[in-house]
């Protein structure tokens, strides 16, 4: 080893800001996988780091013996008290070897090798310790290169990886250019890149509104989720802590200044703040906007909510390939079926109702039949099958013999009974219990 090793180490610590121990306890096993393939792996041997010096010395421990039978374990009594006048029989002897610059080329290589590994190790952990709390935050960076498709990011310490998946749609970048990015992960162990940042996840647009609205920095505005379809649309609901304090317009800002800021980073994504509502049917209306909802039908127990809209709103509720309504169910966690109001009416009829009742037949059927002036159970059960399976596309007629048999067995009120509801109705007298 060259004698300014000490000076070596320390440069290397400093640049690198591994621990000082790490290091020269690698050094230590290296030195030791190079001697034990020079000098055999039997031999028992300790490898130490003389800070004075500034080298690795080297150890040998063996056995004193009468006749030695063995020199990779064991010395001759004579030869022992030269090098300890006081030793005994049968005691084990500790000697210093030749130093690491006599193990040989291939012994060298191999502690060559052994220390790379070390640094390599030192630096991963320092590279975890330094970004392990940071894990959610937006970091900057410049692009290195590129990989498979993969996008290799400087961080300045280190490098991290933007991986295909997690890299904006009909976006490219170039040697150099400038990036910012979500940290999606920090490994601890990791062959490749132990930092894995994100464009497309969805708490990225939450991260850059903290970075942008004072207000949520400061806790008064709070994102309570994010709904987003990346490159293209992305919705977050926000609240305010204090009455006084709009949550909307904190995350607009002057003009939009605040939001276009955001909107510029996801290259013209489109946002929409919602203001959060603990009453899903007053969220729901607010997460469909621009859209205006007439009602909203909640079922707590399923999760779901019905919401009915008039009939020019419908195409703007739903949105372009139902992503608008895809991104408010994501917001609020529910499943959201959105009607037209005439769609509703219509729903609300108790004969298409005992269409619904019938085996089989979901609501799509029963739209169909219903446009097709089969409005209720009775008539569907008075239906020729052969003029059925005209009707429904795809539908064989024995599968329309089996509908009209199932409609038949749907309980409908009786002539009598329903005459007799009628006068009673009219005469606001109660009902006649027949039975």
């Amino acid at each position: 080893m060259i004698s300014d090793l000490k000076r070596v180490i320390d440069q290397v610590c400093r640049d690198k800001g591994i621990n000082r121990d790490l290091l020269v306890k690698g050094l230590e096993e290296a030195v030791m996988s190079a001697a034990k393939k020079k000098f055999g792996m039997r031999r028992e041997m300790e490898a130490q780091f003389n800070e004075e010096l500034g080298e690795v010395e080297l150890f040998q421990f063996r056995t004193v013996v009468e006749t030695v039978e063995d020199e990779q374990t064991q010395i001759s009594l004579a030869d022992a008290l030269v090098l300890d006048p006081d030793v005994e029989l049968s005691d084990e002897l500790g000697s210093k070897m030749e130093n690491v610059a006599g193990l040989g080329r291939i012994a060298a290589q191999s502690a060559k090798q052994v220390i790379i590994q070390k640094m390599k190790d030192a630096e991963r952990d320092v590279v975890f310790e330094l970004f392990k709390d940071r894990k959610g935050d937006v970091v900057n960076g410049i692009v290195q290169r590129f990989e498979r498709g993969n996008i290799i990011v400087n961080l300045g310490r280190t490098d991290a990886i933007l991986p295909r998946s997690e890299q904006m749609p009909r976006r490219s970048y170039h040697q150099g250019d400038r990036i910012r990015a979500l940290l999606l992960d920090v490994k601890q162990d990791a062959r490749d890149s132990q930092l894995v940042l994100s464009r497309t996840d969805k708490q990225f647009v939450a991260r850059l509104f903290a970075i942008e609205v004072p207000e949520i920095a400061e806790g008064i505005v709070t994102i309570l989720s994010v709904a987003r379809e990346p490159g293209v649309r992305a919705k977050i609901a926000v609240a305010s802590s204090e009455s006084d304090v709009d949550p909307v317009g904190a995350c607009v800002g002057m003009k939009g200044s605040r939001v276009q800021n955001v909107v510029q980073e996801l290259q013209g994504e489109r946002i929409d703040i919602v203001p959060w509502s603990p009453d899903p049917a007053k969220f729901a209306s607010n997460a469909l906007a621009p859209a205006e909802v007439s009602m909203v039908v909640v079922d707590e127990e399923r999760k779901t909510l019905q919401v009915v809209v008039a009939d020019d709103q419908l195409s703007l509720a739903i949105g372009r390939g139902g992503q608008n309504v895809r991104l408010a169910a994501e917001l609020l966690g529910w499943r959201i079926d959105v009607k037209s109001e005439q769609k509703y009416q219509k729903l609300m009829e108790e004969g298409f109702q005992s269409l619904l009742a019938v085996k089989g037949v979901n609501q799509r059927l029963a739209d169909t039949l219903y446009d097709n002036d089969i409005t209720s159970a009775v008539e569907l059960a008075e239906t020729d099958p052969a003029a059925l399976a005209e009707i429904l596309d795809g539908f064989t007629p024995e599968a329309c013999r089996n509908m009209i048999e199932a409609a038949k067995a749907v309980p409908v009120p009786k002539v009598e009974e329903t005459l007799s509801a009628e006068e009673d109705a009219s005469s606001a007298s109660p009902p006649v219990d027949e039975a």
